[in-house]
């Protein structure tokens, strides 16, 4: 008599989030005898109990290992750790059923498709509604759509301030300086792009020609909630998706997302949450294979993967073009209406459903329609800083920056001899922090640092006085320029003209320096008073001068010579404070620096530091008085910004401070 194989075992490596929907899968299965679940790894679950109705729960994946040899590892996880996680499944002999996205990189994918090839094991990607049965019945001649022209997938989803709680990694693009991607595009509405190019035929990386994004976010997140991703392929027909989790709930059971099929003879829409598909009058339900039914039956008898690996490199060139683009562009708040409050609160975005249904329908970006809200700019690099053969920065002219923000050219990124990443530009708790620059909250009442405006009594206020710098054309050296701005008010008045040298060096093999002469001068005869909000009564935020927005750090040190912490450095009158931290900017480029501003001026303005809220450095040339730039005289100030790698101690970065002024 033959012995019956028994089930395949399954470790599930996230017990939460989505992976309490593959828990209920698994328990179904599990009681038809399919397959047996033999472990779940997840730290959370782990630090409560120690088995889930009767299943043993561990922290790890590799605790797990050391209990069983799986059959299937199912990965639901956060993105960051799909990659890692992928790799020990398959070289510990398993099959992967992957939740989407796959991973946070295009070089994370190709080496899982190296480690693929050399195990043979199979991996499947969560898109669940690649499984639906109305993918091929798209192709049949008799569904009367023809040949298919274009594709648009449509997303009109909310999610409240909740959604971005969930977890440390939500809304972020890089966290401890590793790649997340967690945005509308990659996440909540990924199977829409999915399943929009799927049907066009677009499917593997090689079939993709092109990828174009415009990135937007009301939310204050690192990652886009309001996008518009346009692809075209070598062969195959043009894509367009327009997303959004800004905009009313829907109360609809595909809940506003939706994949619309233009063909010679006719137009379809697929709602893939529903599997539902319209032509016409008609409306045809079908129905769905589980992903993990699947997965079991190619193993059985080699049924081909409805989602293997490979065939999902199109939507990883898609996150790829989100993951290497510039910071989202900032909504506006004027056209972002914000209903309930707390953590339900949740935005809705100005005209977001006919701006989302116009862009689907005519194939165009939002700043293509002319949508009020949309501001497509990108910045230009008016000069590249070299020192010692490196680049280390680059000065831009802010063109990318909105209105609301105060544009104005800033230095961008800043980095160490060693390529440590040391400056951040349009975070998402202040989009109007931008790099290292020179700007003030208010000059003859124009707010020239972007946001609100702090007002006594009132606090900060959005006035519609922000105005901007702008600034002639580069006057260049070996290793230095020059240039004339112009500040201008928000009715374009000129309010100050600036004139700016900037001079830079190397120090030693792991620092080098910046030098920075800047003067004011009012336009007339008239004198230019400076404010601030510390000027104002807001004690310990005298903030306007030059300023310096550090990106992510971790176990940051501020100091002087004399004095150490942000409560003590604040405010402080000294000829210098620094900045010694690992730095977690981007991948690749992380790692410990220590920053410096140096003031050359006989009696140095007061630092103004943030750590605790956030990481930013600068001069206060407004503390708690207002300054008066004189006309004619106008008003001088003079730096020294200096970069290093490594963690040199305060005796260390006065001597170098001391060595370079000699």
């Amino acid at each position: 008599m033959s012995q019956i194989p028994a089930p395949p075992s399954i470790v599930l490596v996230g017990g939460r989030g989505f992976g309490a929907h593959h828990l209920v899968r698994l328990r179904e299965r599990e009681a038809a005898g399919t397959l047996r679940l033999a472990v779940i790894a997840d730290p959370a679950i782990a630090a409560e109990q120690d088995a889930v109705d009767g299943t043993p729960v561990v922290a790890t994946l590799d605790a797990a290992l050391e209990l069983v040899r799986p059959d299937i590892v199912i990965i639901a996880t956060p993105i960051g750790t799909h990659a890692a996680l992928c790799e020990t499944a398959l070289r510990a002999g398993a099959d992967i059923l992957l939740e989407k996205p796959p991973v946070a990189t295009f070089a994370d994918m190709e080496r899982l498709l190296a480690i693929q090839r050399e195990t043979g094991r199979a991996i499947q990607v969560g898109f669940q509604s690649l499984g639906s049965h109305a993918l091929p019945a798209l192709a049949d001649p008799a569904l009367g759509l023809g040949s298919i022209t274009r594709v648009s997938a449509t997303g009109l989803w909310s999610r409240p301030l909740a959604y971005w709680k969930r977890s440390r990694w939500a809304g972020k693009r890089v966290l401890d300086g590793k790649p997340v991607v967690d945005g509308v595009a990659t996440n909540p509405l990924a199977h829409a792009i999915a399943t929009a190019l799927n049907i066009a035929g677009l499917r593997t990386a090689d079939d993709v020609a092109s990828v174009e994004t415009e990135l937007y976010r009301a939310n204050d997140i690192d990652s886009d909630d309001t996008s518009l991703v346009r692809i075209s392929g070598h062969s195959g027909t043009p894509v367009t998706c327009a997303l959004t989790i800004c905009a009313s709930p829907s109360t609809g059971e595909d809940r506003g997302a939706s994949v619309t099929i233009e063909g010679t003879e006719g137009v379809a829409t697929f709602s893939y949450t529903t599997d539902v598909l319209t032509l016409g009058d008609k409306q045809l339900t079908f129905g769905r294979t589980e992903l993990i039914d699947n997965l079991l039956a190619h193993r059985n008898d080699g049924t081909p993967l409805l989602v293997p690996l490979e065939q999902t490199g199109a939507f990883m060139r898609v996150l790829e073009a989100i993951r290497t683009s510039p910071e989202p562009t900032k909504i506006p708040p004027e056209f972002v209406t914000w209903h309930d409050t707390g953590d339900d609160a949740y935005p809705v975005v100005m005209g977001i459903e006919a701006a989302v249904r116009e862009a689907a329908r005519t194939g165009s970006t939002f700043s293509e329609l002319g949508v009020p809200w949309a501001y497509a700019a990108r910045d230009s690099i008016l000069s590249t800083i070299s020192v010692a053969g490196t680049d280390v920065a680059e000065y831009r002219d802010g063109a990318a920056t909105i209105p609301f923000s105060s544009p104005r050219p800033y230095l961008h990124e800043i980095r160490t001899r060693g390529g440590i990443v040391v400056s951040a530009q349009h975070p998402a708790d202040h989009d109007w922090h931008l790099g290292l620059g020179f700007a003030v909250q208010d000059a003859n009442s124009v707010n020239f640092w972007g946001g609100r405006t702090y007002m006594p009594d009132r606090g900060y206020v959005d006035r519609r006085d922000r105005g901007r710098i702008i600034g002639d054309a580069l006057r260049e050296s070996e290793s230095g320029f020059e240039q004339e701005l112009t500040w201008l008010s928000h009715d374009q008045s000129v309010v100050l003209r600036q004139q700016l040298a900037a001079s830079w060096r190397a120090l030693d093999g792991r620092a080098w320096a910046l030098d920075l002469d800047i003067t004011l001068l009012p336009p007339g005869d008239r004198d230019v008073t400076l404010g601030s909000p510390g000027s104002k009564g807001r004690t310990g935020a005298g903030y306007g001068g030059l300023f310096w927005r550090l990106p992510a750090c971790r176990d940051a040190r501020v100091f002087t010579a004399d004095a150490e912490g942000e409560d003590a450095v604040n405010g402080i009158h000294a000829p210098w404070v620094a900045w010694t931290a690992e730095f977690l900017a981007q991948p690749e480029h992380t790692g410990t620096a220590t920053i410096a501003l140096v003031s050359r001026d006989a009696e140095p303005d007061p630092w103004f530091v943030r750590l605790a809220d956030y990481p930013g450095i600068g001069s206060a040339v407004a503390w708690d008085t207002p300054t008066v730039v004189p006309a004619g005289a106008g008003l001088r100030r003079r730096y020294t910004a200096l970069v290093a790698d490594g963690a040199p101690s305060t005796p260390e970065v006065g001597r170098m401070i001391e060595g370079d002024a000699s």
